[in-house]
């Protein structure tokens, strides 16, 4: 298959990783012809250097005989126009656009925008995924981080080992012996840095964050064997009142349970604006990091507090003082990769990376049939590739302790019909079943090969 991605920043460059190594085509435009060349010079894919949305760059690209674009540039307008042009300059089938303006987004969800008008068949909004990827957060205030799978039967969660942990130095298949009948794997472990595939001999260490594969309904006992609590939230205090903000906040008003809310908002314009739009949510008008501000939202009694304004730094340093403050669970939004190693010695619990967010959210709309979602784990270090096992694939009718998967990829979860459970070494792998696999981004090709992924687009 044929795709044109435009846009080479880290999300477009992501895409165009994964979809290269599937062996597809794939050219990618951008008008910064460093990021192109680095496109090029990292990944099998072809350049060209020029504005996306201009029909003789599209042309140079191939787009007569595409079948897939996907606007991924920093510019809204950029990314509609070149849909647009897509469709009805060169017909291309399918396109994808990611937008930001919560105006544009109105207007296209809604009728005022068909088809015909403005051409695009998936529409990625980037602030939408990040606020879903909070509420997850929220959903499991013990876990750094969290994905779900299987249709939301089977969960991905981040854990930090502390001292208090019950399983430290405990070898991981004594683990499996201790808690035969709990439906969770560990499948990664981050230590100095460094993120590895477990073995069965190995153990956990003070300081160690892990990724652990998990039944959705063994998610409070998963959480309590490696010495974490969970309680009930019922203060949340926001950091940021924008679209994502608004969004967390809209969503919290609207659950059944009710939880108290404060946002503080430093843009005078964007706090009466959500004001405007909340009906419990108490908005404070002021800056995240003044001290008098956050006693005044609570910050002391609160159960979490999410800092997610536009500036990586102000969400750090709200997090550090929130936690000085008493706030047990902070999360923080970062946009830069880099700054993650400071998360652990800054006491900040999660983070999101909407770059992740987007990009696996793009991945699971293009992709149709033999794959079902793909997770992308740090900065690209590893994914969760969810699955469904062909008749061709060499892993079809083997045991697992049968299957040669290579030293960074471990088996998380295992769906028969309408069963979700965790593979052990005489599960069969059949036809038909849909399996999650951890992996390390350089162990990804031969991971695909052996479940013999055939993508299917839509």
């Amino acid at each position: 298959m044929k795709v044109i991605i435009c846009g080479a920043g880290q999300v477009g460059w992501q895409i165009a990783r994964h979809l290269s190594g599937e062996r597809n085509d794939v050219t990618i435009v951008d008008s910064n012809a460093d990021l192109v060349r680095r496109a090029t010079d990292t990944l099998d894919v072809q350049g060209i250097a020029g504005f996306a949305s201009y029909p003789d760059v599209l042309d140079r690209a191939g787009a007569r005989d595409a079948e897939m674009i996907i606007a991924a540039t920093h510019s809204d307008e950029v990314n509609m126009v070149t849909c647009q042009v897509a469709h009805s300059v060169f017909g291309i089938n399918r396109k994808i656009a990611r937008l930001r303006s919560q105006s544009y987004l109105t207007a296209i969800y809604s009728d005022l925008y068909r088809r015909d008008h403005m051409p695009i068949d998936v529409v990625i909004s980037p602030e939408k995924e990040v606020a879903n990827a909070a509420l997850q957060r929220l959903s499991a205030p013990a876990a750094f981080d969290t994905e779900t799978f299987m249709d939301g039967m089977a969960h991905l969660i981040g854990i930090q080992i502390d001292e208090d942990c019950p399983v430290v130095n405990t070898p991981l298949r004594q683990l499996t012996d201790l808690f035969s009948t709990l439906r969770a794997v560990v499948v990664g472990v981050r230590r100095d840095g460094t993120l590895f595939a477990p073995e069965s001999k190995d153990q956990l260490f003070v300081g160690d964050a892990c990724y652990v594969f998990c039944h959705r309904d063994d998610i409070p006992r998963t959480l309590e064997i490696f010495g974490k609590t969970t309680s009930k939230l019922e203060r949340v205090v926001l950091v940021g009142g924008g679209n994502v903000g608004l969004a967390v906040a809209q969503n919290l008003e609207a659950r059944g349970k009710r939880v108290r809310t404060k946002m503080i908002e430093k843009n005078r314009r964007i706090a009466e604006r959500a004001a405007e739009a909340l009906e419990r949510t108490i908005v404070l008008n002021g800056d995240g990091l003044d001290a008098s501000l956050l006693a005044e939202a609570g910050i002391g009694r609160a159960d979490a507090m999410m800092a997610i304004t536009d500036d990586d730094k102000t969400n750090m340093l709200a997090c550090v003082r929130a936690k000085s403050e008493g706030c047990p669970y902070v999360i923080a939004l970062i946009n830069d990769p880099t700054l993650v190693p400071l998360m652990e010695p800054l006491g900040i619990d999660a983070y999101i990376n909407p770059r992740s967010t987007t990009v696996s959210s793009i991945l699971r709309h293009i992709r149709h049939g033999r794959v079902r979602s793909v997770y992308s784990i740090g900065d690209a270090e590893a994914e969760v590739i969810e699955a469904e096992v062909l008749s061709t694939s060499p892993i079809a009718g083997k045991r697992v302790s049968d299957i040669d998967f290579p030293e960074g990829a471990l088996m998380g979860m295992v769906r028969k019909g309408d069963e979700v459970m965790r593979p052990l070494g005489t599960t069969r792998i059949e036809e038909g079943d849909v399996i999650a696999v951890f992996c390390l981004a350089k162990d990804v090709p031969q991971v695909e090969q052996l479940m013999q992924v055939s993508i299917d687009f839509f």
